[in-house]
């Protein structure tokens, strides 16, 4: 049993959480959700107090991305899963291309199928571990990935879509990647994501660098006769952003530690911070795979490979689930791997709230077990 194995503490993290769902919140964005208690929690969305913290959460994150001209930070309630929605809705207008290479691309490529006013999306399709290229078609009005397939630890760049009709958009699901990936944002036409991952605040908020192309698409689908839920409508989404709210009531904790988040990120250095150190404490666990005699990494194209999400398999020799029970018992959680795969494997976060020195103290805490239970 995990109970009988016993790692000393001295090998311990001092911070166990290394799961890719929610990230590892920062003691500092929970005193600033305590400080902002009186102030702003239990208090209308409408009023200043509550729209000058959405208006800073938007300008931290265009300093951040070094937003282009044009671009507009646009937030609505839902989540990653409800972008799908409120994108199929109001931002495809005939036909969908999207990669899927991973269970969350596959899933806007099923939004997008499914919905009855618009074509058979074209996807294009590639195994667990590798990705597909965009390809152009003639009909494709809107293109669509994901930065970082979570699922697997693989990522892809992100570009235009070379000989792509005029007019075409980039739609970049980035939940995993932003705040953690290098990335040049004026290669999407929509770089959305939750900010429940490298900005280690909670889910149920969506947000996206919109460009003046996708706002003008939003425009137009909305002045048509195309029937929208109103809680999945773009336009709406769009317009209560100008005014630094949401059409309907968001939870006031994530904005505030979103907004520590993105705050301290900026005053490291921003982007090129953050992109550094996902990549040491990335670069860590792989050349440790890669030197290991049970472990490999799983994505077998080191650029591929994601700096926010590392999979790690093991040989058959190793039991990886017992590895994870026993790093659980320690408090180091979350390191299973992504139940579809079914893999002999760990997966490990390694986003920017992560420190790259409890990295290293994991790997210390596997090669642990690993000698324990051969």
């Amino acid at each position: 049993m995990s109970e009988t194995l016993r790692i000393p503490d001295h090998l311990l993290p001092a911070d166990g959480r290394f799961g890719a769902g929610p990230s590892k919140v920062r003691r500092e964005q929970l005193d600033a959700l305590v400080a902002a208690g009186p102030a702003l929690l239990g208090t209308s969305h409408r009023q200043a107090p509550v729209r000058n913290l959405v208006g800073r959460v938007r300008e931290g994150l265009g300093t951040f991305f070094d937003a282009p001209d044009g671009y507009e930070v646009v937030l609505g309630v839902g989540g990653s899963t409800a972008f799908w929605d409120v994108a199929t809705f109001g931002l495809v207008e005939a036909k969908a291309q999207h990669l899927s290479f991973g269970e969350f691309g596959s899933k806007f490529a099923a939004a997008t199928t499914k919905a009855p006013f618009l074509d058979d999306s074209s996807v294009i399709t590639a195994p667990p571990g590798t990705r597909p290229e965009a390809v152009a078609e003639t009909g494709i009005d809107t293109y669509a990935w994901p930065q970082n397939e979570t699922s697997t630890g693989v990522a892809a760049p992100v570009r235009r879509v070379q000989g792509a009709d005029d007019g075409a958009l980039v739609l970049v699901d980035a939940t995993s990647a932003a705040g953690g990936l290098d990335v040049d944002v004026s290669q999407a036409d929509v770089y959305y994501f939750a900010p429940q991952k490298n900005f280690a605040s909670d889910g149920g908020l969506w947000l996206g660098l919109f460009s003046p192309a996708a706002l003008e698409r939003a425009a137009r689908i909305a002045a048509g006769d195309r029937w929208v839920p109103d809680f999945l409508n773009l336009q709406t989404a769009i317009d209560n952003s100008r005014l630094n709210q949401t059409y309907n009531t968001p939870s006031l904790s994530t904005l505030v530690t979103l907004d520590a988040q993105v705050q301290w990120l900026n005053a490291q250095g921003g982007l090129p911070f953050a992109a550094a150190r996902t990549a040491d404490s990335a670069g860590r666990l792989y050349r440790w795979a890669e030197a290991s005699p049970v472990a490999s990494p799983y994505v077998a194209r080191p650029e591929d490979r994601s700096n926010v999400i590392v999979t790690v398999d093991f040989d058959e020799g190793v039991d990886a689930a017992r590895i994870a029970a026993v790093l659980r018992s320690h408090g180091i959680v979350d390191v299973e791997p992504y139940r579809k795969l079914g893999r002999n494997q760990l997966r490990i976060a390694t986003f920017v709230a992560i420190e790259p020195d409890d990295v290293s103290a994991l790997i210390a805490c596997i090669d642990h077990v690993v000698e324990q239970l051969l």
